[in-house]
């Protein structure tokens, strides 16, 4: 399994069995990236100490604070929102340059319901 693969299991993992979600926003809001396919993701981790060592590793981010957002709200507010906007989901994204997987929002829900299904 890919480092990537493996981010994201942990992603849909944690998040379920923590029920929040963490990114980082600072006072222009929360950063996105656009990756080399042309997909612009906004970043989320399924830890908050994920979401720390990026805003002490990465400077750009350094001014960035971790912002917690509950499971529920992920999955009723923030996912159509993305997927409104046109945005991909950045999971755990990890290492110097601040990288991991870029999923499309549908995908996102469903794996999460998927999921929870399993744990009923």
């Amino acid at each position: 399994m890919s480092h990537s693969a493996a981010q994201w299991n942990a992603f849909i993992k944690e998040i379920i069995g923590n029920r929040i979600v963490f990114t980082i926003k600072d006072e222009g809001g929360i950063p996105t990236s656009t990756n080399i396919d042309g997909e612009t993701s906004m970043p989320f981790w399924s830890l908050k100490s994920r979401a720390e060592k990026i805003i002490e590793n990465i400077p750009s981010y350094s001014r960035f604070q971790v912002y917690e957002i509950s499971l529920n709200d992920i999955i009723n507010k923030w996912l159509k929102g993305l997927e409104n906007d046109g945005l991909f989901v950045g999971v755990n994204w990890s290492g110097i340059k601040a990288k991991g997987y870029d999923i499309n929002p549908a995908e996102v829900l469903d794996r999460i319901q998927y999921e929870h299904n399993l744990f009923d």
